[in-house]
């Protein structure tokens, strides 16, 4: 029943846009103290650090202005407090560790925090720990599972929150052969499991618009590759950039997208980028989509669920295109022959699962929970030609 009255409430709030975050530069201070709102209508207010709230995000250490996780986390924890009067504040940990995490949530939690939203795989650990450590507390846990040592409990006062990346990664793959590109490119940071299952859904979406356009047989040219660390490096940029020099034409920059972007607007040309989890049109214009994740009203209706005590805790919900949680953003893509009509019209394919479309997306794991290699992938194919590049 906490399921079902998450996703209807999820359902109301995805119609909320997603706003902009002017973000602060605290990078590297701990129980730095953003904004808080104290009084239903009051007006915003900007202490230098400290001081209690009620609603907390903890960021991975990355500023909360880094156009991904931490950012759009913010904005949905920020606009339910802002429109519900209540106090709100994030802090930054020290480094992206476990220990660096739990002392930012007891800082949190001693400034009287009653929610704490933590963005990003890096938390599994701190959350399993902290959940049992402060069990007045409810944790909104996003894209990870509280896990130690491989062993995951989520305890009724915790909430895990996925994302259906291999959708998303399925309309961009899918948009971009549409578009007419041909020569097309996977730039992957670790081969963690989101990061996986974005790169076999644009395959599996460049297979799918392929086929309905009637194209021949290995006529779509993949690389495909993981660096191995998220983050920007020159060696990654140059590596994109041999990509676009040697034909690419487009490149989906998955983890460390910043890489994919400075190569293609180095290189010139007709190329293209394709961001990630967020609307990134705004940092190039190379950018020709994004493979979204709705994370601004996801945090938002988690935390309205806690305040209207539907709280969906103890669970692992992974949500969907069927709750429009992902995505491509259609209103600022720079498409020119794939319309919002094709897009309509492939997201209600994959809302449908017409002809197993989308229970047919690979996965890092089968259903026998057997491991996916991309190599599995590629051997399937037909219009795809993959190229795993080390």
């Amino acid at each position: 029943m906490k399921k079902r009255i998450f996703c209807l409430i999820l359902a109301l709030v995805m119609v909320l846009s997603l706003a902009a975050c002017a973000g602060s530069g605290n990078d590297n201070t701990e129980n730095t103290k953003d904004t808080t709102t104290n009084t239903e209508g009051s007006e915003a207010t900007t202490p230098v650090s400290g001081g209690e709230a009620e609603l907390a995000l903890i960021t991975d250490a990355n500023s909360i202005d880094d156009r991904g996780f931490n950012q759009f986390s913010w904005e949905g924890l920020k606009q339910y407090a802002e429109e519900n009067g209540k106090t709100y504040t994030y802090y930054t940990p020290i480094d992206q560790s476990t220990q660096s995490y739990l002392s930012a949530i007891e800082g949190a939690v001693n400034n009287g925090a009653k929610l704490v939203v933590t963005p990003g795989f890096l938390f599994g650990e701190a959350i399993y720990k902290a959940q049992t450590m402060y069990p007045d507390v409810h944790f909104v846990l996003v894209d990870s599972t509280p896990t130690l040592d491989d062993d995951t409990v989520i305890a009724d006062n915790t909430c895990s929150i996925f994302f259906a990346e291999e959708q998303s990664g399925f309309l961009a793959g899918y948009a971009a052969v549409k578009e007419g590109y041909r020569k097309l490119g996977f730039f992957g940071a670790l081969a963690v499991p989101a990061v996986v299952r974005f790169g076999y859904g644009f395959v599996d979406g460049a297979e799918y618009a392929a086929k309905e356009l009637g194209l021949e047989a290995g006529s779509i040219e993949m690389k495909y590759t993981y660096t191995g660390a998220f983050g920007n490096s020159p060696d990654f940029q140059a590596k994109a950039a041999a990509w676009y020099q040697s034909g690419t034409e487009c490149i989906f920059g998955c983890g460390g997208p910043d890489n994919v972007f400075a190569a293609c607007e180095a290189t010139g040309g007709d190329c293209v980028s394709i961001g990630v989890d967020t609307d990134m049109s705004q940092i190039t214009e190379t950018c020709l989509t994004s493979a979204m994740k709705m994370l601004t009203p996801a945090v938002y209706g988690a935390i309205k669920a806690y305040y209207n005590d539907t709280f969906p805790g103890g669970t692992s919900e992974t949500l969907t295109i069927n709750e429009d949680a992902v995505g491509l953003p259609m209103e600022s893509s720079r498409f020119k022959n794939f319309t919002q009509a094709d897009y309509d019209a492939i997201v209600e394919v994959l809302k449908a699962d017409k002809d197993g479309v989308t229970s047919g997306i690979r996965r890092d794991v089968d259903a026998d929970g057997n491991t996916v290699t991309i190599e599995d992938v590629a051997a399937t194919l037909q219009y795809v030609t993959v190229q795993v590049v080390e």
